[in-house]
């Protein structure tokens, strides 16, 4: 069975997953009349970049001749997946600002709209909609119709499915909520990371190097991450990641205002 925290705070992560973006994003474009053009070009980006391409070179790497040893060394798939997760998505971001963002004005505020809906979307489909599926999973679970769902997977999927509902059925409140704080750590991160490459783009010359150092830092935040998971605990992963969002927030703030405050 599932407990009934687990069950409410399920509920309650699926909403805030999917109301976050969605109120931001009204926000931004009611209040501070940003373009929802630039929000969803942000989405767009994170989808075909993070979850159709970049996942394509997992299904060729790691499931290639060498994956086993790059997944069985925790620092080596580390630095992989950091690394695999700023170029794709740092270059998906510079392309679409550059190539499908040239009407927008040379201030922050496009930036801010692309990486709300660059975040956004990661948050929508990520946490959003995986939490009201693990809710509806976890409903047939605790009416006792779990066997149901067996008799009906692939013989090949019923050990994936198996671990699914052990998980679902040990998950307690604390990974839950967990889960819900790395979200907002993301997208504070997106927003930061999306006013660098902004600059890098709209100003060029000087300003370019804060395309590859937006490469390196979003590597770094998710590399870190991974390797920590070994060594110490839930919370202290998400504060450390909290602190280096904030710090790749306040570095976009600054050189996007400066920027803004020479034009």
């Amino acid at each position: 069975m599932v407990p009934v925290s687990s069950l409410i705070l399920m509920a309650v992560n699926a909403l805030l997953g999917i109301a976050v973006p969605v109120c931001l994003s009204v926000y931004l474009v009611r209040k501070h009349h940003a373009r929802l053009s630039a929000i969803l070009i942000g989405a767009g980006t994170f989808i075909l970049f993070a979850l159709v391409l970049e996942s394509i070179m997992h299904q060729l790497v790691l499931k290639g001749p060498h994956g086993a040893d790059i997944m069985d060394n925790t620092l080596l798939f580390a630095i992989y997946g950091g690394l695999a997760a700023g170029i794709f998505e740092e270059t998906g971001r510079f392309l679409s600002m550059k190539f499908l963002m040239k009407k927008e004005p040379s201030k922050p505020l496009p930036g801010i709209a692309y990486g709300i809906g660059h975040g956004g979307a990661e948050m929508l489909i990520i946490f959003g909609i995986t939490m009201i599926g693990n809710l509806v999973v976890s409903a047939l679970i605790n009416s006792g119709q779990a066997d149901a769902i067996f008799s009906k997977a692939p013989a090949e999927a019923a050990g994936q499915l198996q671990a699914q509902l052990d998980q679902l059925q040990t998950l307690g409140a604390g990974t839950l909520l967990a889960g819900l704080w790395e979200r907002f750590s993301a997208l504070i991160l997106h927003i930061g990371l999306s006013l660098m490459v902004w600059v890098s783009v709209r100003k060029g010359g000087r300003w370019l190097w804060l395309f590859p150092a937006a490469i390196a830092l979003h590597a770094i935040v998710d590399a870190g991450a991974v390797m920590l998971q070994k060594s110490v605990g839930i919370v202290p992963i998400e504060l450390i990641v909290t602190a280096e969002a904030i710090a790749v927030a306040a570095v976009g703030y600054a050189v996007g205002y400066a920027v803004a405050k020479k034009l």
